[in-house]
């Protein structure tokens, strides 16, 4: 089990954007974190009332965006609009290519959000939009699956052998998940604390495991967490 601390990451300031990268990103580079199995980006995101990232391209890539707090507003070339909220989870799979722009929605507050990027199993795919709501209730002292590759028990897919859940942690909440065989698992405090094996983990750390077959979810402090479950893959390969 090893540990990825927030205080560790990557920082961009741009004024407008504060934002903390667990892996290399930009003009932020750690030859010791390019990514882990298929997981590539896990950016912490803070965007100022009004502003946003102009419209942009992007192809072949899995990317989502998870919001804590705020509002973002998300229009792209494929004619798709749309508000995300918290508890909102947005995924576009950017394939033979896509162009978007993603803006804070409102005009007095900031937003604050994870933009995730995973690496697909295929290429030139035609681009595709998803969006779904998942309550706090269904998250609460437990994991919801809101990733998977095939969509199941209504979540969102992705062209990757991967899966994603998100769990609200509080006081005496608490789980033991069971990964299966032989596979790596990546999972990030987006907020709180929260202890992870026996280890108290704060908001922005994270935790790579690799061959660990149970993970365990206790003693949350207002605690929103993510795990991936990933191939046995050291970085990315695309």
């Amino acid at each position: 089990m090893e540990l990825r601390s927030a205080a560790q990451r990557g920082i961009a300031n741009l004024g407008w954007l504060h934002s903390q990268h667990s892996f290399s990103f930009g003009s932020y580079y750690d030859p010791q974190h390019q990514g882990f199995s298929d997981l590539l980006v896990i950016n912490e995101d803070r965007v100022q009332p009004g502003r946003g990232f102009d419209p942009h391209g992007h192809r072949d890539m899995e990317i989502f965006s998870y919001v804590l707090d705020g509002a973002l507003e998300h229009k792209d070339s494929m004619g798709t609009g749309s508000v995300i909220q918290p508890g909102d989870v947005q995924m576009m799979s950017a394939g033979s290519g896509v162009r978007h722009s993603e803006y804070n929605a409102s005009r007095q507050a900031p937003v604050h959000f994870l933009q995730i990027w995973i690496v697909p199993d295929r290429k030139g795919v035609a681009p595709r939009y998803q969006q779904r709501h998942f309550s706090a209730e269904e998250k609460r002292g437990r994991l919801r699956a809101i990733i998977t590759p095939d969509g199941a028990d209504g979540s969102l897919s992705v062209y990757q052998d991967a899966r994603v859940y998100a769990g609200l942690f509080d006081g005496a909440e608490q789980q033991r998940f069971v990964l299966p065989e032989n596979r790596f698992a990546y999972v990030h405090v987006a907020r709180g604390t929260l202890h992870i094996n026996g280890q108290r983990l704060v908001a922005g750390d994270a935790v790579k495991l690799r061959q660990v077959r149970e993970v365990e979810f206790s003693q949350g402090e207002q605690a929103e967490v993510l795990l991936f479950d990933l191939r046995p893959n050291e970085t990315p390969r695309y």
